[in-house]
């Protein structure tokens, strides 16, 4: 089926203004280790993309967040799934690098690595950031409701100047939803 990337904080786990330091922190939100399991049982290779500055920041190391990604693959393969990569940028947002979204550096280094092309893959996201990232690789954007999504759903709908808004992006409540929609091809 090919590639299919999901943003991190807000798409799999909720997400938090104070970041996600650890495991204790972490926590899924319901139906997506399920939705992910079941689009790797459909046959995608399902990757993320995650922006993580808390690295930058100094608010949790390599150590804590690779606990959080191991217990990630750990729920999904339960749920007899798997993911391909789990692909992050540690950067400060104003370090200017080219790997934090919407910056395209993971998507090439996901496609060097997976050896397939991320062009045309659904990228699900709740951020700005990640839809303006896929729309710029030329993915296919998702935008979800959870996370940061109803705050990006009312940027997208306002006037306000020098936003840069992709259009016609498919909108659901979570990804389990999403899930369900894109495996019956009905966006």
């Amino acid at each position: 089926m090919g590639l299919l990337i999901l943003d991190r904080d807000g798409v799999i786990n909720a997400d938090s203004d104070n970041y996600i330091r650890s495991l204790e922190d972490w926590e899924p939100i319901p139906g997506s280790i399920a939705a992910i399991a079941k689009f790797s049982r459909a046959g995608y290779d399902v990757a993320i993309a995650t922006n993580q500055s808390g690295l930058g920041r100094g608010y949790f190391n390599l150590e804590h967040m690779q606990t959080i990604h191991d217990r990630l693959h750990q729920l999904v393969s339960q749920e007899g799934g798997r993911i391909a990569g789990i692909y992050y940028c540690p950067h400060l947002p104003d370090a200017g690098c080219s790997c934090r979204k919407p910056a395209v550096g993971m998507l090439q280094q996901m496609e060097r690595e997976l050896e397939q092309s991320a062009k045309n893959a659904f990228f699900v996201g709740d951020s700005l950031k990640d839809l303006q990232a896929a729309q710029a690789y030329g993915c296919r954007p998702v935008v979800v409701k959870t996370g940061k999504g109803m705050k990006t759903l009312r940027t997208l709908h306002s006037d306000k100047p020098g936003v840069e808004r992709p259009l016609d992006i498919p909108v659901y409540a979570d990804l389990s939803t999403a899930c369900d929609a894109i495996l019956a091809a009905a966006i």
